[in-house]
């Protein structure tokens, strides 16, 4: 079973987000926000994607499908992208 509201709860702790301020960022309720979290519900397509947009996470990673999770280089240039493969490199070793 795919366990997307624990990866939600997660990832909304991780940006400092209540479960109202995600809500709004979504247009959808805090009560909904909570159902999620709570497995009692699960998001609509549309919403996926837009957790996908708020997190910075693929939808697979949301999923479950896959347990990389990816930056957002797109307004680095190609040194400071070079670094960060350095740091990432070095915290693997």
């Amino acid at each position: 079973m795919i366990d997307i509201g624990s990866k939600i709860k997660e990832l909304r702790k991780q940006k400092h987000l209540t479960q109202e301020q995600l809500a709004k960022r979504l247009w959808v309720t805090k009560a909904i926000i909570s159902a999620y979290e709570n497995g009692t519900r699960f998001p609509s397509l549309e919403i996926l994607i837009h957790l996908s947009y708020v997190f910075n996470v693929s939808t697979d990673y949301l999923l479950g499908v896959s347990k990389k999770q990816y930056l957002d280089v797109t307004e680095l240039t190609g040194s400071q992208i070079a670094l960060l493969n350095d740091l990432i490199s070095e915290f693997k070793n």
